[in-house]
């Protein structure tokens, strides 16, 4: 056959190979991602065999980068972001700090340059949004306050990587590698203009691209063709990126997040990261399985002490970093264990980073491989360190004074005012939980006379609902203590409208055993789950679909006179 097929094979042998492996991966209870980057391995110039063409994997690499951006960017929420800023902003850029200083300060004992060991520091500070968003999931905990609070750390991390991104480049040659631009031009000047250029291409964005890509997006809706629509998102994530490296200079990356961030903004949104999530997750693949080519495996023959240490700085370092962090923000316990397991891998943002460090002759070749040695281990142990928050959590409140009185501290917020009126103490309704349900379940018992209390973990909501001179109390309801604040022993009624399902039976148990006669509502997600607290005695249970059904054909049969 005359034809070159070197893109078919790459992309043939990257996908096969990583369906076999990322399915293995599954059923040894590890991430897919891992055989995704294996696969890679095998493929890759440094292992035996059939080798794919690094060129080409990295250019299917760039457009993997693209919308992996694209849908990070399309799944941004300022206001999610802003619920739990005071913990995510501070905790993230304090917890990527001292990662990075022991990052640093670990290969500048290795003997390594400055700008390598900056890039080097850097690259372990940041956790895989890929990795942390299904583990979370798989948890059934993503909607929770503790999801929220560790999806918005690592969104802020995102962020200050995307600037990273964009200021290497122009830094490159004052830090010791590569400079880029004019020789004669200083790296002041070089800054100031990229800095300018991200500017001007973040201003148009957001004045320009907020109202015509939605306004794009529309037009091409109301034709009706499902082709039609997939293409106009794909073409738009593809499109702007490179359109911003062309004019302005600055990086897929950075193309490809804002492009998601202004079709945000339409009412077709949703499924736009619907329609083009396929798309995203087979080149996403493709993405891993080009990092995993440059893996050396012989690295952990060859530097074993330096992987351990590099693994060590990822599971132990930062991760207690950031639990020291969330207690030192008044947190609980649980919160604290739950966001540095989170953060105990690196991912899809380290291997961007890398990849640039080599390119501008910052990052040598066994800083890549270790970087990549780092990321395989951590993710494949990760959902290991999920399993283990609540027998690491029992251990400590039973060995150590400390913790217990941590968690005992006195806190304003975790009772109430002692000015708190007797009608919020007495025959109230307790809520759990005031996220988009309990704030509609609190707005209609406030229309109706009926007074209850809030029982919340975001402090900051705690604050302003008591500002507002509604009753609440800060904490995790699944705590005794929390319930007990709330006057669960005579309330007239418990009120579950949390998304956190593991929660739910324990303060279930608290609530009965301080008030058996007290009447239980629950918010159910799932069938299964409704049925199993239907069939303990758990209450009453209400299934969002099924009362969305149920009122749907109430008004359908309303209005046909049915």
């Amino acid at each position: 056959m005359p034809h070159n097929l070197t893109l078919i094979n790459t992309i043939a042998a990257g996908l096969g190979l990583a369906l076999i492996l990322g399915f293995l991966a599954s059923k040894a209870r590890l991430p897919a991602l891992v055989g995704y980057l294996l696969a890679g391995v095998i493929i890759g110039p440094f292992t035996p065999g059939f080798v794919a063409d690094a060129d080409m994997a990295a250019q299917l690499a760039e457009i993997g980068v693209m919308l992996l951006m694209f849908g990070v960017g399309l799944h941004f929420s300022l206001d999610d972001l802003l619920s739990v800023r005071r913990i995510a902003l501070p905790g993230a850029v304090v917890q990527m700090v001292v990662a990075t200083l022991m990052g640093l300060g670990l290969a500048t004992w290795w003997g390594w340059g400055i700008g390598s060991a900056l890039v080097f520091g850097i690259s372990l500070s940041v956790a895989s949004t890929v990795v942390l968003l299904r583990a979370l999931e798989s948890l059934g905990i993503l909607e929770s306050f503790t999801g929220r609070i560790a999806v918005g750390w690592l969104v802020v991390e995102d962020l200050a990587m995307v600037l990273v991104l964009v200021l290497l480049p122009p830094l490159a040659g004052f830090l010791g590698g590569t400079a880029s631009g004019d020789g004669d031009t200083s790296v002041w000047q070089t800054l100031a203009m990229t800095l300018l250029r991200v500017g001007a291409f973040v201003a148009l964005m957001l004045v320009v691209g907020r109202k015509l890509f939605p306004w794009i997006l529309w037009q091409v809706s109301s034709t009706g063709s499902r082709e039609l629509f997939t293409l106009c998102v794909v073409a738009a994530a593809v499109g702007i990126a490179f359109a911003s490296a062309a004019l302005f200079g600055v990086s897929f990356a950075l193309g490809a997040f804002f492009a998601g961030m202004v079709l945000r903004e339409s009412e077709f949104s949703h499924r736009a990261a619907q329609e083009s999530l396929p798309l995203r997750d087979a080149f996403a693949v493709l993405f891993f399985v080009s990092v995993g080519m440059l893996f050396n495996p012989y690295v952990l023959i060859e530097r074993p002490l330096q992987v351990l240490a590099v693994v060590a700085i990822i599971l132990v370092g930062k991760s207690l970093a950031a639990a020291l962090l969330v207690l030192a923000l008044r947190y609980p316990l649980n919160t604290a264990l739950t966001v540095s397991a989170s953060l105990a891998q690196i991912g899809e943002f380290s291997f961007i980073l890398v990849g640039l460090g080599a390119s501008l002759g910052l990052m040598p070749p066994e800083g890549q491989s270790l970087v990549l040695a780092g990321a395989l281990i951590s993710i494949a142990l990760n959902p290991m360190l999920f399993k283990a928050i609540a027998p690491l959590q029992n251990f400590l409140r039973a060995r150590s004074a400390l913790v217990r009185r941590l968690e005992a501290r006195d806190d304003p917020l975790a009772e109430l005012p002692v000015s708190t009126e007797e009608r919020f103490l007495s025959r109230q309704v307790v809520l759990v939980g005031y996220g988009s349900v309990g704030r509609r379940i609190a707005a209609a018992l406030q229309a109706g006379g009926q007074a209850f209390v809030v029982a919340e973990q975001n402090r900051e909501l705690v604050e302003s609902l008591r500002e507002q001179g509604i009753a609440a109390v800060y904490g995790d309801a699944a705590d005794p203590a929390v319930l007990i604040q709330a006057h669960v022993a005579r309330a007239r009624m418990l009120v579950i409208a949390t998304p956190d399902v593991m929660a739910v039976l324990p303060m279930i148990e608290t609530a009965r055993a301080l008030n058996p006669t007290i009447e239980v509502v629950v918010r159910s997600h799932n069938e299964d789950e409704a049925r199993l607290l239907q069939s303990s005695g758990e209450g009453t249970v209400f299934l969002g679909d099924a009362e969305l059904a149920e009122s749907m054909a109430r008004h359908v049969l309303a209005r046909s006179g049915a």
